[in-house]
């Protein structure tokens, strides 16, 4: 039995049963991990250019797979300041074959958050499962009308002509990628900033553009009293810890997302800082290790 959710005496409804939120401080800056739910998606679609033998391995040593796993959709919340600071939106309902996605708007008004109080929002790139929120009637409504979107220029640029020469990914999934970057991009035109290399949203927290994943992919760099966290976004994916030379079928120019991913773990490595990704099992807070030409994920102990 694999309950997600729990009666309880005290209140109407349900409650789900499981953590869906983790809250954490970096210096005078509050982090929330927020689980807009998980993907389930084809192993294949991890590494694109290995043996599917190798690849099949690796999923068996680590107990998921064969042929589809869960893959995790985080984003973030971010308090500094006076400003209240949303990383992605997750899928919202861009896709029915993702029934178990979409729910970040919950469980933020659960974790005490109302979108009316959230002054800027950091698209980290405009793929469905990270504007998809945005696009839902109830969650356009709630958002305040001088609410701030910040996404790179080269993003914006991407999406008028897009190229999917280089993925590998399931149909009908490009199409509707096409489709809801669009829609994203017609529904917030007039509340758009878009930056070119790096934008500090808040004290502490800018974003930086690494392209790779898409052209235009950026991360976030939060820092404050001494200490550091990233949000990589889609720079970063389970296998990339131990095969960080390995294609990921949503790349949409696989060897420039190689550079860039040992380039972010050779740095987290070098710092010791906190690592957060989108697609790293809830809630995906640790730290990277250097280990030989690879590196290893340590996961962060849960500090309540």
């Amino acid at each position: 039995m694999k309950p997600d959710t729990i009666a309880t005496p005290e209140k109407s409804g349900f409650e789900e049963l499981v953590p869906s939120r983790y809250a954490l401080q970096i210096g005078d800056i509050d982090v929330l991990v927020v689980s807009d739910g998980v993907l389930p998606l084809p192993t294949e679609t991890m590494a694109t250019n290995v043996d599917p033998a190798v690849r099949a391995e690796w999923f068996k040593d680590m107990f998921v797979g064969p042929d589809m796993f869960d893959w995790a959709l985080n984003v973030l919340v971010l308090r500094s300041g006076d400003k209240t600071i949303l990383v992605d939106a997750g899928l919202g309902g861009q896709f029915p074959g993702f029934p178990r996605a979409g729910q970040f708007p919950k469980r933020l008004q659960a974790a005490g958050i109302d979108l009316a109080s959230v002054t800027d929002i950091i698209i980290t790139h405009m793929h469905m499962d990270h504007v998809g929120g945005l696009l839902v009637e109830d969650v356009k409504q709630r958002l305040r009308p001088d609410v701030r979107i910040h996404v790179t220029a080269t993003e914006i640029a991407f999406w008028q002509t897009p190229d999917f020469e280089q993925t590998a990914m399931p149909n009908p999934v490009p199409e509707v990628l096409r489709k809801t970057a669009t829609q994203f991009i017609d529904a917030y035109a007039d509340k758009i900033m878009a930056f070119d290399e790096e934008c500090e949203v808040a004290p502490g927290v800018i974003a930086k553009l690494t392209g790779g994943h898409t052209p235009g992919h950026c991360i976030v760099h939060v820092a404050s009293g001494g200490e550091r966290l990233t949000f990589a976004g889609d720079a970063l994916f389970p296998v990339g810890f131990d095969h960080p030379d390995w294609h990921n079928g949503f790349e949409h120019d696989p060897e420039e997302s190689v550079r860039v991913r040992v380039r972010l773990l050779q740095q987290a490595a070098a710092s010791g800082e906190y690592l957060v990704a989108t697609h790293l099992p809830f809630p995906s807070v640790g730290r990277v290790a250097a280990d030989g030409d690879a590196f290893r994920w340590v996961a962060a102990f849960w500090d309540f």
